[in-house]
């Protein structure tokens, strides 16, 4: 497992962290579980960078980066469902998520591993940035208005991704690479 990998097994094993850190109610918390979310999302961009940097990408690598970052980002924003973002927003993104899921281990089915789209980068960022934004707005330091805004813009890119992805779901699904 290279460094890369490892960063990404990180993020990952941070999910209960946040989920506890949100949940536990102490002074500051709320601020904790987002330090500890930024600190983990950050390690999605210095795994891509690392990976590339030392060339040593790996297809374990472009499988497990967008399911730790899917978790991390899904943990938070269902952890602030009702006191920041509402419900139907929270599940339009896990609905995308699940279907892009579905599409991954179909093409994996036919020896096609699915590395993240530009569109899917932006889409992560977008939500990774709204749920930080939800973080600080539980916490009090930013309006709960600029975190449903800020989520408003990632579920309309996380759904234009996702149309990316069916666009492309033909060519995956005979077993090639899109263009």
């Amino acid at each position: 497992m290279t460094f890369a990998d490892q960063l990404t097994v990180a993020r990952a094993l941070a999910v209960p962290v946040v989920v506890a850190l949100f949940a536990w109610d102490f002074s500051g918390h709320d601020y904790w579980a987002t330090a500890v979310f930024a600190v983990a999302m950050a390690t999605d961009w210095v795994d891509g960078w690392w990976a590339r940097r030392s060339g040593r990408t790996s297809d374990l690598g472009r499988l497990l980066d967008p399911v730790a970052d899917k978790l991390l980002v899904m943990a938070v924003l269902i952890m602030l469902v009702g006191p920041v973002f509402p419900a139907w927003m929270v599940a339009a993104v896990i609905a995308r998520e699940f279907l892009v899921s579905g599409l991954r281990l179909a093409a994996l089915e036919r020896g096609v591993v699915i590395g993240a789209r530009d569109l899917g980068k932006l889409k992560t960022w977008s939500q990774a940035i709204a749920a930080g934004l939800g973080g600080l707005a539980a916490g009090g330091a930013v309006s709960t208005d600029v975190a449903w805004v800020a989520l408003l813009v990632a579920v309309i890119l996380t759904w234009v991704s996702g149309l990316d992805y069916a666009r492309v779901a033909p060519t995956l699904l005979r077993g090639r690479q899109p263009a």
